[in-house]
């Protein structure tokens, strides 16, 4: 999509991660890019001479005027990657042991937030007739983690979401698809992965025999961004190694 005009991008949780590493390649593919994230150092790093703004994507009127300014600096959003999400503590386990304020935090962020940064960007992108929204679900929507029962729901909830965006925006012009990764090496899954034994039985249960790197899944958002997939929408792209196929 980028080129003679260059595209502009929107990148939630840009700051680390799957994000970091994708706002990097959407950055060599010369789209200009907006990025959001709790750490505004990790966002202002992350957007590459964009606009990088330390935003919690689950308060509405931080997501309203991030977007507002992102267009009045950079002009209206081609590509949203909804990419900002969380795991929950350590309390967020098996559903009866799920605190409340645990449950409601991922949700906020998993869910809330990709409503309310899509309905930030499809204002702008309906009247164009034009825009991509590409959420970062997970194959714990899809298969639940076992004592992850919140985080397994906001994520099958995005996914579904996704597809809605897709049904809803179709006729005006408009796409959404999802991409659903597997374990992913980034500071989330660092606990785990540390620790030998965690890691290995992880990996036993991944065809591949390995975990992704974050530019594994930066590689499938940046395909979907560049406009190559353009008959795709509504679908939820599985990128885990093998993991599902068990």
């Amino acid at each position: 999509m980028a080129g003679n005009n260059p595209s502009v991008a929107v990148v939630t949780g840009g700051g680390s991660g799957i994000g970091r590493v994708t706002c990097e390649r959407l950055v060599r593919e010369g789209f200009r890019l907006g990025v959001l994230d709790l750490d505004l150092t990790g966002a202002r790093e992350a957007a590459g001479g964009g606009v990088g703004l330390g935003v919690d994507v689950s308060d509405a009127a931080a997501v309203a005027e991030a977007f507002a300014t992102i267009e009045e600096q950079l002009g209206p959003v081609d590509v949203l990657v909804n990419n900002a999400g969380i795991t929950g503590s350590a309390a967020a386990a098996r559903l009866h042991e799920t605190p409340l304020d645990e449950w409601e935090g991922v949700m906020a962020v998993n869910v809330t937030g990709v409503y309310l940064c899509s309905r930030a960007a499809l204002r702008s992108m309906v009247p164009r007739r034009s825009g991509h929204i590409i959420t970062v679900a997970s194959v714990a929507g899809m298969v639940p983690f076992p004592a992850r029962s919140v985080y397994s729901v906001s994520k099958a909830a995005a996914l579904l979401l996704a597809r809605s965006i897709a049904a809803d925006y179709a006729a005006d012009g408009i796409r959404s698809n999802a991409i659903c990764p597997g374990m992913v090496e980034t500071p989330m899954t660092k606990w785990r992965l540390d620790q030998p034994e965690l890691r290995a039985a992880v990996e036993a249960r991944i065809p591949v025999g390995r975990v992704a790197q974050p530019e594994d899944i930066a590689d499938a958002i940046a395909l979907l961004a560049s406009g190559r997939m353009s008959y795709m929408t509504g679908h939820g792209l599985v990128v885990d190694g093998g993991w599902t196929i068990r």
